[in-house]
C-alpha cells in the first residue's frame, strides 16, 4: 500500500506540473504548447483517478479533469478556426545538442491519408550525409498512410533515391534551380514547414557505433528554428 500511495502522489505532482505548464502557456497565448500541455495532464489525472479510493477525491479530481478537458477543447477548435482561416502558426526551437527531434517526431502529426504530394524545397541537398538525411525523410513518408512527390537538389544518388520510390508506388519528381535559397516542406493537406537548416540539422555521430547513428532521435542537433504554418489551400508553385 505504500508503495502505491507514493506513486499515486507521485502521479498527482506530475500531473499539476504539466497542468500549471499548460494554464501559463495558455496565458502566453501560446495555443498549440498549451494544448499538448493540456493533453499530457489530463491523461496523468485520469492515471491518478485509477488509483484513487476516496470517494471524495474522485469527485474532486473528476471536476478538475472535466474542466481542463473543456479548456483543451476550446483550445482546439479555436486552432482548427485559425487553420481553415490559414492564420495558423507554432514555432518549435531546437536547442544545441538536443534530442528527440527524428523526422518522425517532427512531421508525423502533420501527415495522414489525405496526403498525396510533398514539395521540398532545399539548396543543400549535396553531400551524401544530406542525401542519407533526403533518404531519411523518403523512408518517414513511406512509412506514413500517404503517398508523396518531391521538389529538391542533386543527381546520382537523388536519382536513386527516386528509383527505389518508384518501387514503392511513390513517384519523385526533380527540378533544379540555380537561385532558390528557402528551405520548406509543404503538403497538399495545407502545411508548411520551414527548418532553419532544411533537412540538415543533425549533428554527426561520434562514432558509426554511437547511439543516435541509425535511431535519429537519439542524435543529438544543431540549433535551428521549426515554424509551423497551415493554408487552407496549399499549392504546387
Amino acid at each position: 500500500m505504500a508503495r502505491s500511495g507514493l506513486a499515486q502522489d507521485a502521479g498527482s505532482t506530475a500531473a499539476v506540473t504539466v497542468i500549471k505548464r499548460a494554464l501559463e502557456l495558455e496565458s502566453e497565448s501560446r495555443y498549440p504548447q498549451a494544448l499538448v500541455c493540456y493533453q499530457e495532464g489530463i491523461d496523468l489525472l485520469l492515471q491518478v483517478l485509477k488509483g484513487t479510493k476516496d470517494e471524495t477525491k474522485r469527485c474532486n479530481l473528476r471536476k478538475r479533469i472535466s474542466d481542463y478537458m473543456d479548456r483543451a477543447e476550446h483550445i482546439k477548435k479555436y486552432l482548427d478556426q485559425e487553420k481553415e482561416a490559414g492564420k495558423y502558426h507554432k514555432q518549435i526551437k531546437i536547442e544545441e545538442n538536443a534530442t528527440g527531434f527524428s523526422y518522425e517526431s517532427l512531421f508525423q502529426e502533420y501527415l495522414s491519408e489525405t496526403v498525396t504530394e510533398v514539395w521540398i524545397e532545399d539548396p543543400y541537398i549535396r553531400q551524401t550525409h544530406q542525401l542519407y538525411n533526403f533518404l531519411r525523410f523518403c523512408e518517414m513518408l513511406v512509412k506514413r498512410p500517404c503517398k508523396g512527390t518531391g521538389k529538391e537538389q542533386q543527381s546520382s544518388g537523388l536519382e536513386e533515391i527516386k528509383q527505389s520510390l518508384r518501387n514503392h508506388g511513390v513517384h519523385l519528381e526533380l527540378e533544379y534551380s540555380s537561385s532558390i535559397h528557402d528551405r520548406e516542406i509543404r503538403f497538399n493537406n495545407g502545411w508548411m514547414i520551414k527548418i532553419g537548416r532544411g533537412l540538415d540539422y543533425f549533428k554527426k555521430p561520434q562514432s558509426r557505433f554511437s547511439l543516435g547513428y541509425c535511431d535519429f532521435d537519439l542524435r543529438p542537433c544543431h540549433e535551428t528554428t521549426v515554424d509551423i504554418f497551415h493554408n487552407k489551400h496549399t499549392k504546387k508553385i
